[in-house]
């Protein structure tokens, strides 16, 4: 089993209720959820920064899309759009 390390944090009445609730429902302790929901939003946060990093790198190399022709693509997108919606 891998080394843990504790980490304290304070939650008002109302989330740990909610937390208790999902917890008890799914059988498993509060410990357990907030370690798999610090995971899940480290792994999301750690994907958008990668994702964010592949148009910085983009951007360094110079590989862009002119600024009018990502207006001329979006104002295609919105008449198509409103044209659904009619």
């Amino acid at each position: 089993m891998s080394k843990t390390s504790v980490i304290t944090t304070r939650l008002d009445q109302q989330t740990l209720d909610l937390v208790d609730k999902i917890a008890g429902a799914q059988g498993r302790s509060r410990s357990w959820f907030a370690a798999q929901a610090i995971r899940d939003a480290a792994e999301r946060e750690a994907a958008f920064m990668a994702f964010v990093q592949v148009g910085i790198d983009a951007a360094d190399r110079g590989d862009l899309i002119p600024h009018e022709e990502v207006m001329a693509e979006m104002r295609q997108m919105i008449a198509r759009h409103r044209a659904r919606a009619e």
